[in-house]
């Protein structure tokens, strides 16, 4: 290889087509041998491989500029254009040398049937513009008369509808006031007739209800008159019977008595007995007064000095609470403190109405002890009065041994005081057996009082020791519950940080969204510029068609070719300002995107400090949780001890209440055991005192305990809260993550779309570039064609209207297949590029509208001037040629087809 391309083609090789020297016969094989043995299937396969076809760059620009005129604005080198060309083309593999450019096989084919087809669709859209200028001129001018004769028609239909809406509206208001005058009518008779059977309906529905409350209330009369005499039949026979009834018992009662009085004359004797045993019962009574007297004097000392150490507890208390309020300075501890405060106050006035209800029962004690005083001074008295019996019975007695007949004088009389006196004495032995009776039940439950003396000092041995345990477990949970609080206060101290860390990242989530906001405006902005963009990408098309049309113009004018020049000129050199101003929009978005992309790297900087940050504040927040399980546990423990307490502090109070029980018995069933009662009752009511202020601690403490609580569950449901306000943050970042990738891609796809539009403006400067050169070469084609126009002038005169007739319709009817065939493409076009531009630009069509529309209003100014001359020149040509007089259809066709 290296051999043969160091040589150079020089020679011809002659080939033997057969061995038999025979003209028209070819030996395959023998022609095979022979190319392969001189190596011309080499050299050929080589120069396919490589690349066969070879053109200077002068020869490539003259024959294939048409295929991107664009190039040809810029001021570059043959051989940069012909680059430019081929890039442009798509074509691949080629090289570009120093003069010449190689292609491979089948390249250069392809080049001139994209040359063909350039050249084809310029002449279909010259073509196309001329013959859609015609129509349109044709249409306005048939326009314009049926909009006159229109006009006219409408004019007398008005009219005609003016006079039938005339007449219309009078006979609507006739049947209106005839209906009316009519309904009026028909409804005050309908009035008329409603009243009158309301009132009949009235008036006899209150005659009935009249007559059913008469009936009711003479019914009520006669029920309560018979009522009134069966109840007074059943009174008189209940009192009847009720009579008998008390004769027959009082009848009993009184034998009974005259029986017991026959008794007690026998037994005068065991009286004197009973009444020495009396004396000294009372005697031993009135000691044990004056020794509750005492006891009863030492207890009130007692109160005295339990009430002052209560207030001194008070007093305590109230420094521990004021402690306490000093050390929560928060309102909800203010609270708490407060409630405390006021159950505190609360149990002191039930306190104080305890002592008050003490002081009542002390009064009431002592109206028992001057009851039980009047009593004994009472049955002294009946002492007195039976010894006096008695002396009056041992003189009756003596008397009678004496004076036997006296006796039976004075039976009656006897017999009257012996009633009497068995009377007192039965009376009296009734007395004595009762009070023996209470005696001994009393001497029993002196017995049990001992007893239970014995057992409530156990028991008050047993409390105060438990209230020493109870005092100590106390100040460990004081201990405990300033420790819980020294914790609460770091809790809440790391609360506040968090709070403080959380506002941080919501100011930077702020700070995000408006970033995000501002790419968001800087992506509306990139969409109205492309949109703008490809405004202008479309108005450069309409120029270039517009370039082509007047192409065709100076195919027939000469005089119009120089001002259609300039103005394409002008046309260029606005790209050219256009080109530049979008080159200008394009570095302003690309240093839009530069920051926002710096804006998006600050943005994910700030993320990781506030997931790190996060990260810490999930730490504490765990080992807050430890910490308050750990509290919890620490209360739990406390809850079980004080349930024990509480256990016990039942069992105290249920021993309590039998005391009381028992002692209530006492007072009732005696008078003699109500110092020893009183003693107890004392004693039970220090123990509840004592239990009472105990009490009064634990609830005061498990007040702190529940505030404590109060105070861990309002954490746990701030840290709930913010583990929340966290999850709600990581779910904003994430979408702010999401919305930064879509403008990302957004960003990207306009990226994309704004290269193809420069692609698409490159190929419209390259047609222009192309046409441009047309011109030039129309332009030395111009003076051919002036003379082919006067000869053919000259020829049509010579032809006769009939011919030229033909010849138009015919023509005619080619150039309507034609914008047949053009539309239908342009309109599949039209189709693809709106599907295009509607997925592209679905974000931004809104904002683009306003926009869109302005710019089509100043270009439909700006290109009003030359439509509407070029409207007058084809008219007047087309006057020329004779097509303004071949009447209406002709002209319908031409609209039909611009439609």
């Amino acid at each position: 290889m290296e051999t043969l391309s160091s040589t150079e083609p020089h020679y011809i090789r002659c080939i033997k087509p057969n061995n038999h020297l025979k003209p028209a016969t070819f030996e395959n094989i023998n022609v095979l041998q022979q190319l392969r043995c001189s190596g011309v299937l080499e050299a050929i396969r080589i120069s396919c491989a490589g690349y066969p076809t070879r053109k200077i760059f002068h020869d490539f620009l003259c024959r294939f500029c048409i295929l991107a005129p664009e190039v040809f604005t810029e001021r570059n080198n043959e051989k940069l254009i012909c680059q430019k060309i081929l890039d442009n083309i798509g074509l691949h593999g080629y090289q570009i040398g120093r003069t010449k450019v190689f292609l491979r096989a089948g390249q250069m084919a392809e080049l001139d049937a994209r040359r063909t087809e350039v050249r084809n669709k310029a002449a279909i859209t010259v073509q196309s513009r001329f013959r859609t200028h015609v129509a349109r001129e044709q249409f306005l001018a048939l326009r314009m008369t049926s909009i006159s004769f229109q006009s006219f028609v409408r004019v007398i239909l008005a009219c005609k509808l003016h006079v039938f809406l005339r007449k219309q509206a009078a006979v609507l208001h006739i049947q209106k006031s005839y209906r009316c005058y009519f309904a009026w009518k028909t409804y005050s008779e309908l009035c008329s007739s409603a009243i009158t059977l309301q009132t009949g309906l009235r008036a006899f529905g209150a005659y009935n209800e009249y007559i059913i409350r008469k009936q009711n209330k003479a019914s009520i009369c006669v029920q309560a008159c018979w009522r009134c005499h069966r109840d007074h039949l059943n009174y008189l026979k209940m009192k009847r019977s009720v009579l008998i009834y008390q004769c027959a018992w009082r009848r009993r009662i009184a034998r009974e008595e005259l029986r017991k009085l026959k008794m007690a004359a026998r037994d005068t004797e065991a009286l004197k007995v009973e009444k020495e045993k009396l004396e000294e019962h009372v005697e031993e009574l009135t000691s044990r007064l004056s020794f509750e007297k005492n006891l009863r004097i030492d207890l009130e000392k007692s109160k005295a000095r339990e009430i002052c150490k209560l207030q001194a507890t008070l007093r305590e208390m109230e420094q521990r609470v004021e402690e306490a309020i000093e050390m929560h300075e928060r309102e909800l501890a203010k609270k708490a403190i407060e409630e405390a405060l006021a159950q505190e106050r609360e149990k002191i006035t039930v306190l104080t109405n305890e002592v008050d209800e003490l002081k009542v029962l002390l009064s009431r004690e002592r109206e028992e002890n001057s009851a039980t005083k009047s009593a004994l001074v009472v049955v002294r008295e009946e002492n007195d009065v039976l010894n006096k019996k008695i002396v009056v019975a041992d003189a009756s007695m003596e008397q009678l041994r004496d004076t036997v007949t006296r006796l039976q004088e004075s039976l009656i009389e006897g017999e009257a005081t012996l009633l009497a006196e068995r009377k007192e004495s039965d009376a009296a032995k009734k007395s004595l057996t009762e009070a023996h009776v209470k005696n001994e039940e009393l001497f029993n439950k002196i017995e049990v009082a001992e007893h239970n003396v014995s057992i409530f000092q156990d028991d008050i041995q047993r409390l105060e020791e438990t209230a020493a345990t109870l005092e100590t477990s106390l100040l460990s949970e004081k201990q405990q519950s300033t420790a819980i609080i020294s914790q609460l206060t770091e809790a809440q101290q790391d609360i506040q940080v968090l709070q403080k860390k959380f506002a941080d990242a919501n100011k930077t989530i702020e700070l995000l969204q408006d970033s995000l906001k501002r790419c968001e405006d800087s992506t509306t902005t990139r969409d109205a510029l492309y949109v703008a963009e490809r405004q202008e990408h479309g108005q450069t098309k309409q120029a270039l068609s517009k370039a082509q049309e007047r192409n065709l113009e100076l195919l027939r004018k000469v005089d119009d070719s120089e001002k259609t020049l300039n103005k394409m000129l002008e046309n260029a050199q606005r790209l050219e300002k256009h080109a530049t101003a979008r080159e200008s929009l394009l570095l302003k978005t690309k240093q839009n995107l530069d920051c926002t992309t710096k804006a998006l790297t600050e943005a994910r900087g700030r993320n990781r400090d506030l997931l790190t940050s996060f990260e810490d504040s999930a730490k504490k927040i765990n080992m807050l949780e430890d910490s308050l399980n750990r509290l919890e546990e620490c209360t739990a423990e406390k809850d079980s001890l004080l349930a024990v307490e509480r256990k016990q502090n039942k069992t105290t109070k249920e021993e309590l209440a039998n005391a009381q029980k028992t002692i209530d018995e006492l007072v009732h069933e005696s008078q003699q055991s109500q110092e020893i009662r009183n003693q107890l009752e004392d004693t039970i009511k220090r123990f509840k005192a004592e239990s009472t202020a105990r009490d009064t601690i634990l609830l005061s403490e498990k007040q702190a305990h529940e505030t404590t609580k109060k105070v861990l569950t309002e954490i746990q449901s701030r840290n709930e809260e913010l583990i929340k306000k966290i999850q709600d943050c990581d779910k904003n970042i994430l979408e702010l993550q999401l919305t930064v990738e879509r403008l990302q891609e957004n960003t990207s796809t306009t990226e994309a779309l704004l290269l193809r539009e420069r692609e698409q403006n490159n190929a419209t400067m390259k047609a222009q570039a192309e046409t441009q050169e047309i011109n030039l070469q129309l332009l030395n084609k111009l003076e051919d064609v002036e003379t082919k126009i006067g000869l053919l002038q000259g020829s049509v005169q010579r032809l006769g209207d009939n011919t030229a007739k033909d010849t138009l319709l015919l023509s005619e009817k080619r150039e309507k297949d034609a914008l047949k065939e053009a539309l239908t493409e342009s309109e599949y076009k039209n189709e693809e590029l709106l599907i295009k531009t509607e997925e592209a630009n679905k974000k931004g069509l809104r904002r683009t509208w306003q926009l869109l529309w302005k710019l089509k209003d100043k270009k439909m100014k700006q290109s009003r001037g030359p439509l509407l001359k070029l409207r007058r020149e084809t008219m007047h040509y087309l006057r020329k040629l004779g097509i303004a007089n071949t009447g209406p259809t002709s002209f319908k066709i031409l609209s039909k087809s611009f439609k």
